[in-house]
């Protein structure tokens, strides 16, 4: 069972999809989002979440106080589980935080948002190709706040995401068989 951990929709539950996705552990979550919010780089932040699947990282975030979430998801099920779970998040916060879904490949979404962002996740499927990792990244870079942050989790054999002219990496951290990578946008390519 996968659950939104804290904040005003704490304890609430999520459906995961039975397959196509790798959800985020509770653990891993709840020390991300721990760094995060010590960070300060949650509340009143714009996110979105690059394929989302059940929408775990960027519901947790609304849960804790972000302005906006969009969830990015291509799989038509799993985009389908994202809309009912922010649906069930957004009902145990009341109105407030706006959660948006979007059925959408992450480079096709990336290539017509016209929002910024100060936070960003990217847990992408495993099979996913450091050159179609590396796209994303590249797409990204133009919609990100000055200072934003980016976390991509993938699996520690994968190995550190290249990243393009924009971002500089920050830390990681090893979560047994995942890691996530932090970077930061250097301001200069937001518009």
């Amino acid at each position: 069972m996968t659950r939104i951990i804290a904040g005003r929709a704490g304890g609430t539950t999520l459906e995961v999809p039975d397959r196509g996705t790798r959800p985020t552990s509770d653990r891993v979550r709840e020390s991300l989002f721990g760094a995060l919010e010590s960070a300060d780089a949650i509340e009143g932040g714009r996110v979105v979440d690059l394929y989302a699947g059940s929408g775990a990282l960027g519901l947790e975030a609304a849960s804790r106080g972000a302005a906006s979430v969009d969830l990015v998801e291509m799989g038509g099920p799993a985009a389908a589980i994202a809309q009912r779970n922010a649906a069930r998040v957004s009902k145990s916060m009341g109105r407030g935080t706006p959660i948006r879904v979007h059925r959408a490949a992450v480079a096709a979404y990336l290539a017509r948002a016209r929002s910024f962002y100060d936070l960003a996740f990217l847990d992408p499927p495993y099979d996913l190709s450091d050159h179609d990792l590396a796209h994303a990244l590249e797409l990204l870079v133009p919609r990100l706040a000055p200072d934003a942050l980016v976390i991509v989790e993938r699996a520690t054999r994968s190995g550190e995401p290249a990243l393009p002219a924009g971002l500089v990496a920050d830390r990681s951290k090893r979560y047994g068989d995942t890691t996530l990578w932090w970077s930061i946008a250097a301001g200069a390519d937001a518009d």
